[in-house]
């Protein structure tokens, strides 16, 4: 791997691979994430692929990508750290497959570069029918985040745990700000995103890096470039004082726990050993205790939020069972803390993460999204440096640091019938 700044603000990380038929060219403006702005930002990238100057839409726009091979273009919306991520993806025959020895990254780079820098517009903002149409998609996305309950209970968490900071703003905005949004505004955010924001670029491919980067360097050369912003740095929540309680009722046959907790170590390893051995894989505490043997919940797992020091809880139970399920959480949680845990349970966590760091290597699009998150929140370790980390995790470590993992916030949604 690879990465080399190519002009003010713009990016270049490489990932050179010879196994894969196809190749994989990325471009992504990395924002810091504001409420004010989330909604209008997710909004953008949809926009700006429903046409260019060139192929004005979508119509043409497939002739010509079917012309390359069948090559996809994708937009993107992601969330890293306090950072949104928005861009394109695009995947395409690798150039040692295609008939003839065809070159591919040359053409489709440009056509990225054309979906940025020369949208289809009319009268100097975004075509009306174009805003419109995925305008509407977006706030239909927003609305249906509830209709996944699960979903919506974690994020509902997050919201309130981090209320007022950037890490509780949803990856696509809220509702209203959606509501809001106006063509000539859009327009103006974009000219804006794409003079100052940082421009994040992957290739993973057999293409020879200079020739990555020239390719790119042509694609992109209309880029306007102004004073470019620093992308933010997520600062770790502080813990609350009180516990925050949150309970919400819908028309829900199954109740959702959610837990957050604050993490007050910096011993990032130990932390994620220590999430995995809580709730991170099928061989964790939560799944075998609270939910195989007890029978507390249909579901129990916990994710570590790397970037803010938090671990969030997640499971589903039936509505009379919340106290005995808490209790139960913090009652794993406290075993982990005093270190009571089997020599399976320690290496079965080591080889979960192991694992995962060695597969990513066998997907461009995993690659892509990992190097996207380190070079969103300021991180530079490879899988393979992330890796050694874990191997060289002692049980004291992970002890000292889940002592410091403290509960924050609880969120419960529960049947309207359960809250009569």
């Amino acid at each position: 791997m690879t990465r080399k700044k190519l002009a003010d603000g713009v990016y270049l990380t490489c990932l050179p691979a010879r196994k894969f038929k196809t190749s994989l060219l990325s471009a992504q403006f990395v924002t810091p994430l504001r409420k004010e702005t989330a909604a209008a930002c997710a909004l953008l990238p949809a926009v700006l692929r429903r046409g260019t100057v060139t192929y004005p839409d979508m119509g043409s726009l497939a002739a010509r990508l079917d012309r390359l091979y069948g090559a996809r273009i994708d937009y993107t919306v992601r969330k890293k750290g306090e950072n949104q991520c928005v861009g394109f993806v695009a995947s395409f025959i690798d150039d040692s497959f295609t008939p003839g020895g065809e070159k591919l990254l040359e053409p489709v780079a440009d056509l990225l570069g054309e979906l940025v820098c020369d949208p289809a517009t009319r009268h100097g903002r975004f075509v009306p029918a174009y805003f419109e149409s995925e305008k509407t998609n977006l706030i239909d996305a927003i609305r249906s985040l509830i209709n996944d309950k699960r979903d919506y209970a974690d994020s509902r968490l997050l919201r309130e745990m981090c209320a007022g900071e950037p890490y509780g703003v949803p990856r696509l905005g809220d509702e209203a700000e959606a509501e809001r949004l106006q063509p000539k505004k859009l327009y103006a955010l974009y000219q804006e995103l794409i003079s100052t924001a940082r421009l994040e670029l992957f290739y993973s491919g057999s293409a020879d890096r200079r020739r990555v980067e020239q390719a790119l360097l042509s694609a992109f050369s209309a880029l306007p470039r102004d004073v470019v912003r620093d992308i933010a740095i997520p600062r770790d929540h502080v813990a609350r004082q009180e516990v925050l309680r949150i309970e919400e009722a819908m028309d829900v046959t199954q109740g959702k726990l959610g837990m957050g907790f604050s993490c007050g170590s910096s011993d990032t390893a130990a932390l994620l050993m220590g999430n995995t051995l809580f709730g991170g894989s099928s061989n964790s505490k939560l799944f075998l205790n609270v939910r195989e043997k007890l029978s507390l919940c249909y579901y129990a797992s916990s994710l570590y939020h790397r970037q803010k020091g938090l671990i969030t809880v997640s499971s589903g139970i039936e509505f009379d069972k919340f106290q005995q399920a808490y209790e139960e959480i913090l009652a794993q949680l406290e075993a982990i803390r005093k270190g009571d845990l089997e020599d399976w349970e320690l290496e079965g966590a080591k080889s979960t993460l192991l694992n995962a760091y060695a597969s990513m290597g066998d997907s461009q699009g995993k690659l892509e999204n990992f190097y996207l998150g380190q070079a969103a929140t300021g991180q530079s370790e490879p899988p393979e440096m992330l890796a050694q980390q874990v191997r060289e995790i002692t049980p004291e470590r992970i002890f000292e640091a889940m002592g410091t993992v403290t509960l924050d916030t609880v969120y419960f949604l529960k049947g309207k019938e359960a809250a009569e």
